[in-house]
């Protein structure tokens, strides 16, 4: 189905806003959670060890997670699905459509597949760095608010790419038909 009526089309713009609202809400809570946590690090009396993995750890996280996972990876994929909810508007894809951009569901199976696991890994990750005394945990936290900065930056401009481009380049990874 193509949003041809102006209610569809409608119905496929507020699906959009509101798959990359709701992931922009996400993630901006998220940083605005751990970095209270990795500020707290600084209260600490931070050794030169502390410092060294910190910053190994803040690069490490900026180039893995902020630039191979969110810009290479995430960002290019949620921004194409809500640019095929646009498109494409189906009720239940827009009432979960943070969902749906993210890739939980219709799309390919290697993708969901992936989602789940990575989600999964997410968080044990996240049970597991709660353990971790302070300054570690303040520590690792900086380097995921890095990360999730770069993701929330990169997936601004990918939408304002697919606002203003002719074509953009990105599948969104839906099953055919």
């Amino acid at each position: 189905m193509i949003a041809n009526a102006p209610s569809d089309r409608i119905l496929g713009y507020l699906g959009a806003v509101w798959g990359l609202a709701g992931i922009a809400f996400l993630l901006g809570y998220s940083v605005w959670r751990l970095a209270g946590v990795a500020a707290d690090a600084w209260s600490y009396d931070l050794r030169v060890h502390h410092w060294l993995v910190l910053a190994v750890h803040v690069a490490f996280m900026a180039w893995s997670e902020g630039y191979r996972g969110f810009q290479q990876s995430f960002s290019p994929r949620i921004v194409a699905r809500a640019k095929h909810l646009i498109a494409h508007p189906r009720p239940a894809h827009v009432l979960l459509a943070p969902f749906f951009c993210m890739g939980y569901f219709h799309t390919t199976r290697r993708r969901v597949i992936s989602v789940y696991a990575l989600t999964v890994f997410i968080i044990l990750l996240i049970v597991a760095v709660r353990w971790l005394a302070q300054p570690w945990r303040g520590i690792v936290d900086a380097g995921v608010v890095i990360g999730l900065l770069w993701g929330l930056i990169s997936i601004g401009a990918f939408t304002l790419r697919a606002l203003t481009a002719d074509d953009y380049p990105y599948a969104p990874e839906v099953p055919e038909g």
